[in-house]
């Protein structure tokens, strides 16, 4: 397994409000951990709340070495960073309303398990092409799912940035958990919104499916991104298997 990892503001944020992790080794009860957050908030929330959320979150994975469920340590250990995150945000008026979303995934025996709040996405791609694994959990995709938008319409909607789910903005929060089947070659692509709402789908998979080596797809995606507009800030996790 090799990986790459890295964060850009883009060109147009004064600041970067995204935050990631990623580890081939073993974190508690996970034999590798990558993660992307993309926080929102008023004056330094956002990046409080995406920072916070990933280190609040492998706190409680490295205590977690008794667990066997990936699905149990992931959920888990978000809750935890919710629950964290919703408080400090209660006590701390400067930080009221702050939240982020999180993407997260681990691989155990050929199996991808993956957590989502929020839409941050995951991909993968293989021998078939690229599949979007998580679903948004924004405005615009309920619109899409109920049959009100095209995905079209969505992607340049005035409300594309409104998510319904975050971490942090309430006392409880709602996951999303999904599970494939990897296997030698299959690369995973952790990424929050900077980089799709600048490249469509068949722009990411062009990338995938070229390039010598995972580090330069990677550094090509945040590239192209920003040529494209650099709206926001872009991270990228990319796994290859």
């Amino acid at each position: 397994m090799v990986y790459f990892a890295a964060s850009d503001t883009g060109r147009v944020r004064e600041q970067n409000e995204d935050f990631s992790y990623a580890t081939d080794q073993p974190v508690g009860g996970l034999s590798n951990l990558f993660v992307v957050c993309d926080g929102m908030g008023g004056h330094n929330a956002g990046e409080y709340a995406s920072e916070g959320a990933v280190r609040l979150m492998l706190d409680s994975v490295r205590a977690s070495s008794g667990m066997a469920d990936p699905y149990e340590v992931l959920g888990k250990s978000i809750e935890a960073a919710n629950y964290e995150i919703h408080r400090r945000s209660v006590d701390d008026p400067s930080k009221a309303g702050m939240g982020t979303t999180l993407v997260a995934a681990t691989i155990r025996a050929g199996t991808l398990y993956v957590a989502n709040v929020g839409d941050s996405r995951l991909y993968i791609h293989d021998r078939r092409g690229l599949l979007q694994v998580t679903r948004d959990h924004s405005y615009v995709e309920e619109m899409v799912r109920k049959g009100l938008l095209s995905p079209e319409e969505a992607r340049y909607h005035r409300d594309r940035n409104k998510i319904t789910r975050a971490v942090g903005v309430l006392d409880e929060v709602r996951v999303d958990f999904f599970d494939v089947s990897v296997s030698l070659g299959t690369q995973i692509l952790l990424c929050s919104d900077g980089l799709t709402g600048m490249l469509v789908d068949k722009q990411i998979e062009e990338v995938l499916s070229s390039g010598p080596d995972v580090r330069s797809r990677g550094e090509t995606l945040i590239r192209m991104a920003n040529e494209n507009g650099g709206r926001d800030n872009i991270t990228v996790v990319l796994v290859e298997v």
